[in-house]
Parts: C-alpha cells; structure tokens; sequence
C-alpha cells in the first residue's frame, strides 16, 4: 500500500510527498523508486510512476517532471507534457492548468510544494544545496507570480529530507556558504573535529520567508535516518551500494 505525506499548509490542493513503501520495485530500490535515470528496470519504474498517477487522479501522461540539474530554471506547464521527448532540464515546475500533477524526484534533496489556493496556482522543486544556494525556491515563486499568485497567499511545504544532524560536511563545503553570505553560518553546527553539520532545509525556509510567502514549513522528516520510509543518497553511498532509489512528490489542482 502507498504510503503519502500530505502538509495541511497546502489544504485544500491535492497533494503528496511519497515514501518508498508500496512500489513494485526490488533489491537496493524495494519500493516505489520513480526515478528513471536510475538502474532499476524502466518498466518497474513505469509501473510505480503509474501508481502515483492514478494515487493522484491523473494518467501517467498528465504527471508531469524535468530532467533536474540543481539549477534554478523553472518551467511553466500550460498543457501535459508531449509524450516521447526528452524532458526540459530544470529543476522546477509551475501551473495554473488543472489535471496536470507537478512533481519532483528526491533522495536527500529537498521536494518543495509550492501552492497558492486563492489564484488556483501550483509549483513543485528540487532544492538541494546547490539549487537552494542559486535561488531555485524564490524563482519558483516568481514563476508562480508571472501566472497571477500572489506571494502572501503562497504556501510551500517541504518534504523529507536529509536533516542537520545526518548532513555531515568538509570546512571547504561551509567557507563557501559564509563566503556567499555571512548570516549562512546560522546553518551550521559544530561536528566532529573540523567537520560541521549542516541545516538544509533550515537554510530553505528562510530563503522562503524573506522572499515574501505566506506559509513555509517542513514536514520534519529525515531521508537518512529512515531507510524503511525513504531512499537516501548519502545513506547509500556510506553502504557503497551501486546506486539508489528516488522518492517522489507531487502536486495538483
């Protein structure tokens, strides 16, 4: 059985952050692995993408994703995806089309669903570090905004991901966040010996809120520390295993 996360910020549009439990898929990715540029066979991944699917009330055509690249471009949906072509490389989506399920594929990263239920109009990212750094979450509320929303009635959810006391990084990972802005070291605690611990989606509400939403919170669920819930890339890397399984989060009107 599928197993959904849902935010009351995002009430009353349809929405989902889902785990990996109730997917067909088996071995490093047992579960719901919706990522296709994974190793895990295509058409088991085509199987779980469909489940998704009618879990959200659309056909598989009508769930709609980029090729993500941790950058900040977003593209705007008016109609489902052309079917056979590559996939736009972005890392954000936004909508004001009903019937088209916005999503986002994740393993540590963070899914953010953006919606603002006054103006009917959705967003979904993918922020990691690299992403949330560029502005990848504001430039969605931009986007959101060229479409008619409001940002005081924007609401944002985010979904698991990894959290400051898994996020384990190298002084050189930190200089370059201070180097950006010096308020950034509010994200980082002390680890062991010069490593240091660091506040992801601390980092990301923030962003958020200065850039003028109404609502931003996360749903406090951490990707590593829950392998039977969740696919993690740090947690894979630290098993050495060959690969890892994405989660996926979406969001409709």
């Amino acid at each position: 059985m599928l197993e959904i996360i849902t935010s009351d910020a995002l009430s009353p549009i349809r929405h989902g952050f889902f785990t990996r439990k109730g997917g067909a898929s088996s071995g490093i990715f047992a579960g719901l692995n919706c990522g296709t540029g994974s190793s895990d066979l295509a058409e088991v991944v085509q199987i779980n993408r469909a489940r998704v699917a009618e879990a959200m009330g659309v056909p598989l055509s009508h769930l709609a994703n980029v090729h993500q690249v941790h950058s900040p471009t977003v593209v705007t949906l008016t109609a489902p995806q052309p079917e056979g072509l590559p996939k736009p490389q972005a890392d954000a989506l936004v909508t004001a089309t009903p019937g088209i399920a916005l999503a986002v594929l994740t393993a540590d990263c963070q899914p953010a669903l953006f919606a603002d239920p006054v103006a009917g109009i959705i967003g979904a990212a993918h922020a990691g570090w690299r992403g949330t750094m560029d502005g990848v979450l504001e430039a969605t509320v931009d986007a959101m905004e060229k479409l008619g929303a409001q940002r005081e009635n924007i609401r944002v959810a985010i979904g698991p991901t990894i959290s400051q006391r898994a996020y384990e990084v190298g002084p050189e990972f930190v200089e370059r966040f201070v180097d950006d802005d010096r308020d950034n070291a509010r994200f980082f605690a002390q680890g062991n010996g010069d490593r240091a611990l660091f506040d992801l989606p601390g980092l990301a509400l923030h962003r958020l809120r200065a850039h003028g939403v109404g609502h931003a919170e996360w749903t406090r669920h951490c990707t590593f520390s829950d392998a039977e819930r969740f696919f993690s890339y740090r947690r894979t890397t630290h098993a050495g295993e060959a690969d890892y399984g994405r989660l996926i989060s979406t969001i409709r009107l």
